[in-house]
């Protein structure tokens, strides 16, 4: 080995460009970097939350991995299910898989919900040192929610960001609640709901799509998402380009009035990465912030009414 990993307590998987983002976060979160293996941060310190790792490596272990049939029997005698992260030693990496038992990594078929099984992550770092983690925080393979995709209902792409949502978080709209979305056009998510069963009610000052303004379940309205009046919903959605800042005050202008039992909406950053805006999120009682697969420079806010 050309690197001392032995004191590796925690790592974490950026999506695939974030690298940077990740490692600013990591630090003002107090958290040192030892090394970079391809997209995986391995840190010295113990695990934290990072909203934008898509996955967190929570017990890192340093594996003897001198043969292939050795590296599979040590991942076996931990635990039946294992994911492989890859950026080098492919072929050896391969073989490995071949000797774990057999996993299918299929596509969700929306509303599906998430796998139940557990699941480990494992890497070489060298051809004769495994890093595995029995634990992470993410229950797909290298933290990637992948879906059957729709081509035809949708109108934009942005609805497979509300399908993960949804499904990480496992909440789920029924039928005959009350879902605001602001920000709507053209579409995406408005569809997400209506396709649910709740009764939406579209804000934008751009039209929606015709096929999704003509749903039954669907009222559309073109004003200003800023200067909607909170008003009791079961659900409030926001897919709204807009600063940081701005849609915090939004955000905590609903949850404030006391109207909404549900927030799902996405940080979208211009430029440099408001990382104060993040944390402001972050520290919100009932929140949740996380970069999903389907986000690009961008983050989901979840909250839920407490009591």
């Amino acid at each position: 080995m050309t690197a001392d990993f032995s004191g590796i307590r925690s790592a974490y998987l950026s999506a695939e460009g974030f690298e940077a983002v990740l490692a600013e976060e990591l630090e003002r979160r107090g958290i040192a970097i030892s090394t970079w293996h391809g997209r995986l941060a391995l840190s010295e310190d113990p695990p934290v939350q990072a909203a934008w790792a898509l996955d967190v490596w929570t017990d890192p272990r340093l594996l003897p991995a001198v043969s292939v049939k050795t590296a599979a029997d040590q991942l076996r005698m931990i635990q039946r299910n294992w994911s492989g992260y890859s950026i080098e030693n492919f072929r050896r990496a391969a073989l490995i898989t071949e000797r774990l038992p057999p996993l299918k990594f299929r596509p969700l078929v929306f509303p599906e919900p998430t796998p139940t099984g557990h699941l480990g992550a494992w890497t070489l770092l060298a051809p004769d040192t495994l890093l595995a983690s029995p634990t992470k925080t993410s229950v797909f393979a290298n933290g990637e929610c992948r879906f059957e995709e729709d081509h035809i209902g949708p109108p934009s792409r942005a609805y497979l960001k509300l399908w993960e949502a949804l499904t990480v978080l496992g909440w789920y709209p029924k039928a005959g609640e009350t879902c605001l979305d602001l920000g709507a056009a053209p579409g995406g998510w408005t569809w997400v709901l209506a396709e649910l069963g709740a009764t939406v009610t579209a804000i934008d000052r751009a039209p929606l799509d015709p096929r999704v303004e003509a749903r039954p379940n669907v009222t559309t309205r073109q004003e200003s998402a800023f200067g909607y009046e909170p008003a009791p919903v079961d659900w409030l959605f926001s897919d709204v380009i807009a600063y940081p800042a701005r849609l915090f005050a939004l955000v905590m202008r609903w949850i404030e009035a006391n109207c909404a039992q549900r927030i799902v909406c996405t940080i979208k950053f211009q430029g440099d990465t408001d990382h104060a805006s993040a944390e402001a999120f972050a520290a919100i009682p009932g929140g949740r912030l996380l970069h999903l697969f389907h986000n690009r420079h961008e983050l989901t806010f979840a909250w839920e009414k407490r009591g």
